[in-house]
């Protein structure tokens, strides 16, 4: 079981940066790949980013590549987020993964454990 903690959310005004954490605990967490995705209002939950256990790779989706940056301690995952545009709004949730892969990373059925997500808003 690993549990999954997220916090630095919050409203910022677009243009603006957030830094959002996860931290995760529980046995062997620190073997398992990360990911960040998040929910809008009205819209389907989506891939932001995601790193493998190691750190060594890294995964974004097409809409923050160049924006938003992952990285990891041993149990801690976090999400920096730049150059912030009104559409970012929406709950982000941390997730972890036993397993993943480059075809899979975006999936949101392969992540195992889900936090309980934070709200970031972006205001024009």
């Amino acid at each position: 079981q690993v549990h999954l903690v997220e916090s630095g959310g919050g409203l910022v005004q677009a243009g603006g940066s957030l830094r959002l954490s996860c931290a995760a605990s529980g046995r062997a967490a620190s073997n398992y790949a990360m990911g960040w995705f998040r929910q809008a209002p009205g819209k389907e939950r989506e891939f932001v980013a995601a790193i493998t256990s190691s750190g060594g790779n890294t995964y974004y989706a097409d809409s923050v590549k160049g924006r938003f940056t992952i990285s990891r301690t041993k149990n801690t995952v976090y999400l920096q987020m730049n150059t912030l545009k009104l559409e970012d709004t929406a709950v982000y949730y941390c997730a972890a993964a036993r397993f993943l892969y480059t075809n899979s990373a975006a999936i949101s059925r392969m992540y195992d454990y889900w936090g309980q997500g934070t709200q970031v808003t972006v205001s024009s």
